[in-house]
């Protein structure tokens, strides 16, 4: 609109002056178009949105991996769903959309695999494995893994279809000792929330939750953990609209930085 209300007077002007007049309106609007239109499109394109469906352990390093990588690619966001590692799988089967899948144990994303979610293989990027958390203090005084089987000691475990509940229940097959919990979560996470408020003596959780949990919480070593180690999956997922994000994500979970913050963790090497 400003060419035409600018050239109203060209009947009063030289032909000189109109060209030039006309030929500056003409770059302008190519040059406003360009800005609002094109340009805005090729802005609003280079926007992508990366969504991580990512077990219940990985809240604190990938939440840091995630800022990193937007960092290094702009225009990226990444939202993390976090959870146990068996509801994520059902949440994928039940159609939920995601462009990554990290797993706390090899079981689940065997099941994603089975249900035709990946789009490729997975790769194992990390390891963890259990101990007992109690709180600051230890209370009631538990030393080993048999002392969560004691009457007087209120013990909480992840259920067993989650990977840190089948870990727990093949560190009793290796112990002999069956426990008794008087609480048995979705996540691990839920299990140290339980230890941390004061609702149990003590709990069943990685190293990396009490790494986490700093001060909070003392831990106590099960001499049998070596018995079920947990093996952590990446894959992407066919549902991703952005593969090649996907991979370039994985890639970075892989990577030097990626291995680096999973240590800081207390993750193990792959």
């Amino acid at each position: 609109m400003s060419i035409f209300s600018r050239n109203r007077g060209f009947g009063r002007s030289t032909r000189g002056t109109v060209a030039a007049l006309t030929g500056a309106g003409l770059l302008a609007f190519a040059a406003t178009g360009c800005g609002s239109g094109a340009g805005a499109a090729s802005s609003e394109a280079e926007h992508r949105t990366l969504t991580v469906f990512a077990a219940a352990s990985l809240t604190d390093s990938f939440e840091d991996l995630a800022e990193e990588f937007e960092a290094d690619h702009e225009g990226v966001d990444v939202e993390l769903s976090f959870g146990g590692s068996s509801t994520l799988v059902t949440q994928l089967e039940d159609g939920a959309p995601a462009d990554v899948f990290a797993s706390a144990d090899e079981a689940n994303m065997d099941q994603a695999a089975e249900a035709d979610l990946l789009d490729g293989d997975p790769s194992t990027f990390a390891t963890n494995e259990l101990t007992i958390a109690v709180p600051a203090g230890n209370p009631a005084g538990i030393s080993s893994f048999d002392d969560l089987a004691r009457e007087d000691v209120d013990t909480v475990v992840c259920e067993r279809r989650v990977p840190c509940g089948a870990a727990t229940e093949r560190v009793e097959e290796a112990t002999g000792v069956a426990l008794t919990p008087v609480s048995e979560e979705s996540a691990v996470t839920d299990v140290m929330g339980k230890v941390t408020s004061g609702q149990a003596d003590a709990g069943v959780v990685y190293k990396t939750d009490v790494t986490a949990a700093g001060d909070a919480v003392e831990e106590v070593g099960i001499a049998q953990a070596g018995e079920a180690i947990n093996r952590y999956p990446i894959a992407s997922l066919k549902s991703s609209e952005d593969a090649e994000l996907a991979g370039e994500f994985i890639d970075f979970v892989q990577g030097p930085r990626g291995q680096e913050r999973l240590a800081e963790e207390g993750f193990g090497s792959p």
